[in-house]
């Protein structure tokens, strides 16, 4: 097993060589901080800390260590860039951004290690091939093209070793880095959204529990003309390999071009996907990495990929997230209000002018469910501003807030959903889309 070794980098594996790692890179950052606020002291101006930290220096700084331990570092990192301004300043969320796509493979050597341990040696002997140098390379794992002796075409996906004993450290350390002064607005309690993060990390790391949403999403998507969901091979899977059907398919991003047609079709496919884990399933698959959807030209299909971020939706939440709807289409700004309470988008002891800004930001999400045409994403500059307004919002250090956790990765795969259409540059007809799940309650 032999593969270019500037193209791969070992996974740190234990608790304590990840927690050197990372703490290094909090440290020399928050010493640098320091220096710098020094500096500013001695030639007579006052230290602005968000600045010091965010240095272009700063920022490479982090982003070679989180893409260099993997695993929920990295993880978390990807999904703290779904940030809208605010939680977080835009420059922290864009180095976050940059690691969506960042990780190295694990060298062959450490990757037989892994598979030694999970199906013990001599395991290659039960293939025809298997191909080493993997064809996709994430934040928990890595992805094998692999053909049995009886000729099946497989994708196995393989944990990068460690990961799983690291979490709870690795969300520790990025959380030391977000409690530095001025990264935050004061007062903000990132307990509880830090907690989750560590819950669903763990989940995510169960290969066994995602080769069961990926049998359930499986089911509740067959014979659907929309989507195809590879076949669970449950022989190789194990609690940190999981083996399914190798799809042929095309990066979403192939579609840019495509017919506007087939991108609206598509778009509007993802869109009413995201409804029916809402509304019907009762559990969402929160991860909208691109490279969670492929194309597949043959069937004129969308392939999905990556169950380990499926959520359960609590019919609670789901009946919340109705009303919601239901009012801010045609209901007025108290009733709206209301149902923004209930979930959690703020409370009843938030400030008025906090409770305002956030209900004009929501406001300005909705109009294009408002709209009885089709809403063209690709004209649009909506997205622009609603940064602009999350940005202007996080500006205001004085707001605690955070809403909770699973409204947020809820919503981490919304805003995904409109990222893609926008970037397909579709359009579609949301209103009729949304009315038809939020008339009635709606079984599956």
């Amino acid at each position: 097993m032999t593969d270019d070794p500037k193209r791969t980098a070992s996974v740190p594996t234990g608790r304590t060589s990840r927690l050197l790692h990372m703490g290094g890179v909090v440290a020399s950052i928050a010493g640098g901080v320091v220096a710098g606020g020094l500096r500013q002291v001695v030639s007579g101006q006052r230290p602005n800390l968000p600045n010091l930290l965010l240095t272009p220096s700063h920022a490479l700084r982090l982003t070679a260590g989180l893409s260099h331990l993997r695993g929920a570092a990295l993880k978390l990192g990807q999904m703290l860039s779904m940030d809208t301004g605010m939680v977080l300043p835009q420059d922290i969320a864009h180095i976050f951004a940059t690691l969506r796509d960042d990780a190295k493979p694990m060298p062959p050597k450490q990757l037989q290690g892994v598979l030694n341990a999970q199906w013990g040696a001599g395991w290659l002997k039960q293939f025809r091939r298997f191909d080493v140098r993997p064809f996709a390379a994430a934040s928990i794992g890595q992805v094998h093209r692999a053909q049995t002796l009886d000729g099946q075409d497989l994708a196995i996906k393989v944990q990068y070793p460690g990961v799983r004993d690291s979490i709870d450290s690795d969300v520790d350390n990025i959380a030391t880095l977000m409690r530095l002064p001025g990264l935050v607005p004061r007062g903000m309690n990132l307990q509880p959204l830090l907690a989750e993060a560590k819950r669903q990390l763990h989940a995510e790391a169960d290969y066994l529990a995602e080769a069961t949403h990926l049998s359930q999403f499986g089911a509740l998507l067959a014979g659907s003309d929309s989507f195809v969901v590879p076949n669970l091979h449950p022989r190789l899977c194990t609690a940190k390999v999981l083996a399914m059907s190798f799809v042929q398919s095309a990066p979403l991003d192939s579609l840019i071009d495509a017919p506007q047609e087939l991108r609206d079709r598509v778009a509007a496919a993802l869109i009413d996907l995201v409804l029916r884990e809402i509304f019907v399933f009762g559990a969402m698959q929160t991860d909208p990495n691109w490279a969670n959807y492929r194309f597949c030209p043959r069937s004129n299909r969308i392939v999905l990929l990556d169950f380990g971020a499926v959520q359960p939706i609590a019919p609670n939440l789901a009946a919340d997230f109705r009303h919601l709807a239901q009012v801010a289409l045609d209901g007025g700004a108290e009733a709206t209000r209301q149902a923004m309470i209930r979930i959690g988008y703020f409370g009843p002891q938030t400030a008025a002018h906090h409770q305002t800004l956030i209900q004009a930001m929501f406001d300005l999400a909705m109009a294009p469910l408002r709209q009885h045409g089709a809403f063209d994403f690709g004209q649009s500059d909506l997205l622009d501003r609603l940064r602009d307004m999350g940005l202007a919002i996080g500006a205001d250090r004085d707001l605690a807030h955070v809403p909770p956790a699973a409204t947020l990765f809820l919503h981490r795969k919304i805003g995904g959903m409109y990222l893609l259409a926008a970037k397909l540059r579709a359009r579609v007809a949301l209103r009729p889309m949304v009315e038809a799940y939020c008339a009635a309650p709606t079984s599956a």
